[in-house]
């Protein structure tokens, strides 16, 4: 199994610093939106209106709001990355349980606190590209790429077939956590950590 290359959706990528910060601004305003009045009431112009910024500004980045709501999601992966990189950081390398209680703890952290994730997450309830670029697998192949070398271990197709499979595991049990609790069924997600701890150590141990 090979890397999953990281789409962009910009028409334009920010040079200076204050394109980048307008940027900022209406991805911001897009999750907010997203939390307020949903994906299917969302539209740019409402986006530049909260951001403040000329509906041009808005198109410069992005042809439509799902380009808008995609790129919040690879936002929201980069930022889940520097989460469970900083969570790791003191943490004893190798410890690969250590390592599943930062990946999900933070995830759901930014499930329940995070503007507009809950709608979004990591793309895949706004899903692009084809079977090999979707959400799950984008967020497996940056798991395996970021622990690989906490873990002491190499990137191989074994190692991501592993956490392809935890991370389709831990999604399809997040949806029903949530759905049963709006702040995540707490013995649905004690049997979710059982059952990866579980799979996890026959790969990893």
């Amino acid at each position: 199994m090979k890397p999953v290359p990281h789409p962009t959706m910009l028409r334009r990528a920010p040079v200076q610093r204050r394109s980048a910060e307008r940027l900022t601004r209406i991805l911001d305003a897009c999750a907010d939106l997203l939390d307020e009045i949903g994906y299917d009431a969302l539209s740019t112009r409402a986006v530049a209106e909260r951001a403040g910024v000329p509906i041009g500004s808005v198109y410069r980045f992005f042809g439509n709001k799902r380009q808008m709501a995609c790129a919040l999601a690879q936002r929201n992966l980069e930022r889940y990355a520097e989460r469970v990189t900083e969570r790791l950081r003191n943490a004893e390398r190798g410890d690969w349980r250590a390592a599943m209680d930062a990946v999900i703890d933070e995830y759901l952290a930014m499930k329940r606190t995070a503007p507009g994730f809950s709608l979004v997450d990591f793309g895949n309830q706004i899903p692009v590209g084809s079977r090999q670029a979707e959400p799950n697998y984008r967020v497996a192949d940056r798991l395996t790429d970021l622990l690989a070398n906490y873990l002491t271990r190499e990137p191989d197709a074994e190692l991501r077939r592993a956490f392809l499979i935890a991370v389709e595991t831990a999604d399809a049990l997040v949806r029903l956590a949530f759905g049963v609790d709006p702040e995540g069924d707490a013995d649905v997600i004690a049997e979710m950590r059982e059952m990866l701890r579980a799979y996890l150590g026959r790969v990893l141990d």
